[in-house]
């Protein structure tokens, strides 16, 4: 069982969360981006660069990921992609993606989609405040005590 992180968008204070994790719990955790990241020094924190290019750090998660395998991402269709592969997947808010919510997320993904390219809607997601942090924290807390315990 490893954890997965689509690094390049997960934000710093996350990343921290799940270093202290991976050491604590000694679970191997993969950071996946396109630029060079800093990892503290531990045998159970890797760092996977992959080249530039679009969906090409999502594809190297999907070709490696394995059943029940925990991933961080908040890319919409990554997670539906590794929902079918019978991976865990949680958002850097905490949200868990599952069968049972991911198709209803692409639908509303796909609505905003449309909504911003006719300018009715702009912006990016809300600033991640100490709050998600905490319910992140506690999704992951649940996931790895449900893995210590199997």
């Amino acid at each position: 069982m490893s954890i997965w992180v689509d690094a390049d968008a997960c934000p710093n204070v996350i990343k921290e969360v799940l270093f202290r994790a991976a050491i604590r719990v000694e679970i191997p955790l993969i950071l996946v981006a396109n630029h060079l990241l800093r990892i503290p020094p531990s045998p159970w924190i890797k760092m996977t660069q992959v080249p530039a290019g679009f969906d090409v750090a999502d594809n190297h998660i999907v070709q490696r990921v394995e059943k029940n395998d925990l991933v961080i991402t908040s890319d919409i269709p990554l997670a539906a992609e590794l929902i079918e592969k019978q991976a865990q997947v949680i958002t850097s808010r905490g949200e868990t993606y599952t069968p049972q919510n991911i198709r209803e997320r692409l639908n509303m993904r796909d609505f905003m989609d449309t909504m911003r390219s006719s300018g009715e809607v702009t912006g990016g997601p809300p600033t991640l405040l100490s709050r998600d942090k905490q319910a992140f924290a506690n999704a992951l807390d649940r996931y790895l005590a449900a893995y210590v315990n199997s």
